[in-house]
């Protein structure tokens, strides 16, 4: 099946620093990857900017209002200190956040059933009125709103990147229309996600040790995927991020790109059988150029393939 790639070079202007992890040779890695890869049949659509109206489902006017304000002409504003706006960063995170916005209304209108999003800055850590961890506006979250007012009551969410979503958490821990699954190790940053965080029953963390064997990865991404199932969703909406690999710098884990694969294949399944085969992923972290490359194609593969 031929899989929607919504992107936009854009997103390759928002530069945080010399030395940030988050930078925009990690973009540039994923879409070179994706564009290598002669068996995937990708469909690329540009990334538009997201409606402020779309924002405000997630996230209190003030605080679309003060990041707008935020965005300098030049030189660089923290919104914390791993948060970082430059003269593109507004436009190249209003896309981030427009990219999985308009994968979720296109498949909501019936138009194709799969699509990946490959975007920058991430956005699973962002509260409803605070930005942090890399990220600016809550791009699942929002998508996971904009999938509802189009008809997809049911929204599951699945975060695989190795930090806590604690933002796409916040957002939904009191909805019982939103089921979050998150993957990630412990202890780790944001230091949020203990398996006793459940919200209203829609919540389900499984957390990893640092250092950890694949298998261990794989047994509780197995248990939450069970959950998923059992939630029946209209839509499932990946957070994909490939810092669990074994070679990124940020992390403790030992996953390889198959092991993405294989956690994909995994989302399928339930989608063929819960959701019409109903998935929209969105990029998150990764951090070590070659592993996200190879990851990202993996999984876009698995999504295919599926």
């Amino acid at each position: 099946m031929s899989i929607a790639l919504f992107t936009h070079s854009d997103m390759l202007d928002h530069r945080p620093g010399d030395g940030h992890a988050e930078r925009p040779e990690r973009l540039q890695a994923v879409i070179d990857a994706l564009s290598d890869d002669a068996t995937l049949d990708l469909e690329t659509l540009e990334a538009p900017l997201v409606d402020i109206a779309d924002l405000a489902l997630v996230h209190p006017q003030a605080f679309i209002d003060a990041v707008l304000a935020s965005a300098p002409s030049a030189g660089r504003h923290a919104l914390d200190p791993d948060t970082i706006l430059t003269p593109g960063s507004l436009v190249a995170a209003r896309r981030a956040a427009g990219a999985a916005v308009s994968a979720v209304r296109q498949i909501a209108a019936g138009e194709g059933m799969r699509a990946f999003c490959a975007v920058r800055p991430p956005g699973h850590h962002a509260e409803p009125g605070t930005a942090m961890g890399f990220c600016v506006f809550s791009n699942v979250a929002v998508a996971a709103r904009v999938a509802q007012a189009s008809g997809l009551r049911r929204v599951a969410i699945v975060d695989f990147d190795v930090h806590h979503g604690n933002g796409t958490q916040a957002a939904f821990e009191n909805d019982p229309t939103v089921f979050f699954a998150s993957i990630h190790q412990s202890p780790l940053y944001p230091g949020t996600g203990d398996p006793s965080e459940t919200g209203l029953g829609n919540i389900a963390n499984a957390i990893v040790a640092p250092g950890a064997a694949r298998e261990t990865w794989r047994a509780g991404f197995e248990g939450l995927m069970d959950k998923v199932d059992a939630f029946s969703p209209d839509l499932i909406l990946v957070s994909a991020g490939f810092d669990a690999h074994v070679r990124d710098p940020l992390s403790a884990q030992n996953l390889e790109a198959e092991d993405f694969a294989w956690a994909t294949r995994a989302i399928v399944s339930v989608a063929n059988a819960r959701s019409r085969g109903r998935i929209v992923s969105s990029l998150e972290g990764g951090y070590d150029l070659q592993a996200l490359g190879r990851s990202a194609a993996a999984h876009v593969r698995a999504l295919q393939e599926g």
